[in-house]
């Protein structure tokens, strides 16, 4: 497997929430409250500056995109720079902000937001489609992070990042049903599961915050996970991307520049053995 190359210029404070999307690499720096593109995951790079903290963004059926961070979700366009204000399904908990989210096979959107006082069971995963209405799916959680699908859109995987597991549900018309723990990282690394993204072969690659690494778990446990080290302590999230999906990129954050130099950068794994599975963009029109 070939070594993590350094991506582009910016050195982000936290990296976070890789995207491919329409030729390009999204993601962003939550911390530094800004989104950026690198134009065909090479470069150069085109940042908007968001003046809040976001936790992700995702393409729509549209055209548009969605984001959400601080204050809730919101459309944003990139030619004028602005975002429009859709919902904020937490404005009793202000200490609350939108994190981590994926879009199921069915179109879709699973939002979660995370606790920033580590409140235990503060935060939730919602489910958002056309109507833009947020519908809590799952409650009780401190910090929701990474969730994949399936290659056949079955079963859905989803991170609460203090639990330290994959939990894998039964995805069926929006709903997770019977839940399971598909991963138990305790053993494998002593750090907290964070982003996460799925091959073709349903192998599950988990960026591990302060581990330094990305893990490749079969959730089926038939094979060996697949550890890549990368040169800062804490790698936050990895997407596929490249022409056939085979790049392998991996944002991360800054922990300490004097001890940490790969921190904030973004760097790629290129041609992995097995590509990853497309973005479902958000089907937010009826």
């Amino acid at each position: 497997m070939n070594t993590p190359d350094m991506i582009g210029q910016r050195v982000s404070r936290w990296g976070e929430g890789p995207v491919w999307w329409d030729r390009d690499l999204w993601y962003v720096d939550i911390e530094g409250h800004t989104l950026i593109r690198v134009h065909h995951g090479k470069g150069p790079e085109t940042s908007w500056n968001m003046g809040k903290r976001i936790g992700f963004l995702r393409p729509c059926e549209s055209g548009k995109l969605i984001w959400g961070g601080d204050g809730g979700l919101y459309f944003f366009d990139p030619d004028s720079g602005e975002s429009t204000p859709i919902v904020n399904p937490e404005p009793d908990l202000p200490q609350n902000r939108f994190n981590d989210a994926g879009t199921a096979p069915d179109g879709r959107l699973f939002a979660g937001t995370i606790a920033m006082d580590k409140t235990q069971g503060a935060a939730s995963l919602y489910q958002v489609d056309a109507s833009l209405k947020p519908v809590s799916i799952l409650s009780g959680l401190t910090n929701s992070n990474g969730i994949a699908w399936s290659p056949d859109g079955s079963k859905v995987y989803h991170i609460d990042t203090p639990a330290r597991q994959v939990r894998e549900y039964r995805y069926v018309g929006g709903e997770f049903l019977h839940a399971t723990v598909a991963v138990d990282t305790h053993p494998l690394v002593h750090a907290s599961p964070d982003g996460m993204c799925v091959d073709q072969e349903g192998r599950l690659w988990i960026a591990f915050c302060h581990g330094g690494c990305v893990l490749g778990c079969d959730p089926t446990g038939r094979t060996a996970p697949i550890r890549i080290d990368l040169p800062c302590r804490e790698t936050t999230a990895c997407c596929f991307g490249g022409p056939t999906l085979s790049d392998l990129y991996v944002t991360t954050g800054m922990n300490g520049p004097e001890n940490d130099p790969g921190g904030g950068r973004l760097f790629v794994i290129r041609n992995m053995t097995v590509p990853g599975m497309p973005v479902i963009p958000f089907k937010d029109q009826p």
